[in-house]
């Protein structure tokens, strides 16, 4: 079904690895363009209700696939290549509009956009052994793919500076420190532990949590006031849902809810 990507589905959560090791997963046009994909099928199925994202190989993304950038850009082509810029752009943009909870699963490197990828995702649980750079300065160029507007808004604008402007790389331990993943696990446990809070995130009210996700991911460009009148727009549509019939019954009969997902 995908050259460059495995999927896998462990009941209502999915996997989708990037596959592509002997590039250290890197982004070239085909694996942007079978991610976007993916992605897509992923927003459609309304079964899956949590969705991870990692890589194989030893690696999260080495980021753009500069080999590939390299060989198009002789003759006339420009450098880089405008064409993977514009579906890298939307990639991002995919991840974080995703409808349902994701978890980037990182095990190894994550660097400029495949970083960029990771940032865009709700939560980012890595292994000991995981590396971070925001590479871009140090080939004189400028951070993209939204990462000058994740980076920020996932770990605080003084650090995202010095981790934009330095371009050091992080371990797992300073990315924990700053707040840049989530959480870190010993790597034989990543992904029992990615897993684990991915079927806790998928056993909750589906629509409630999409409504959450959509109402935090926007609320920066909002008054209070603006705000307010989205929650209750947002409220009006869990308010017919079964999950929320469920929720009140639960509380009033002092058990544990069930949500279905609907």
């Amino acid at each position: 079904m995908y050259r460059f990507l495995e999927t896998e589905r462990h009941g209502a959560v999915g996997v989708i690895a990037l596959n592509r090791p002997e590039a250290r997963n890197a982004l070239g046009m085909g694996i942007t363009i079978e991610l976007r994909r993916a992605l897509r099928e992923a927003a459609a199925d309304r079964t899956m209700r949590a969705l991870v994202l990692t890589g194989r190989g030893g690696a999260f993304s080495a980021g753009a696939d500069v080999k590939e950038w390299a060989d198009k850009s002789k003759g006339d082509n420009p450098w880089p290549d405008m064409n993977w810029v514009e579906e890298s752009l939307r990639l991002v943009q995919q991840v974080h509009d995703m409808p349902k909870p994701t978890i980037a699963m990182i095990d190894g490197a994550a660097v400029g956009a495949g970083l960029d990828i990771a940032l865009a995702c709700d939560f980012r649980y890595a292994s000991e052994r995981s590396k971070f750079i925001c590479s871009y300065t140090n080939v004189g160029y400028n951070p993209d793919c939204g990462g000058t507007w994740l980076m920020p808004r996932v770990m605080g604008l003084e650090a995202a500076k010095r981790f934009a402007f330095t371009g050091d790389l992080w371990t797992a331990a300073v990315a924990l420190e700053n707040r840049l993943v989530s959480h870190v696990s010993p790597t034989e446990r990543l992904f029992d532990d990615t897993l684990a809070f991915a079927q806790r995130l998928a056993a909750g009210p589906t629509v409630a949590i999409a409504q959450a996700k959509k109402l935090l991911n926007s609320a920066h460009s909002r008054s209070l006031s603006d705000q307010q009148l989205e929650e209750v727009a947002a409220g009006k549509i869990c308010a017919q849902t079964q999950d929320h019939a469920e929720g009140l019954a639960a509380a009033n009969e002092r058990r544990a809810p069930r949500f279905v997902g609907a």
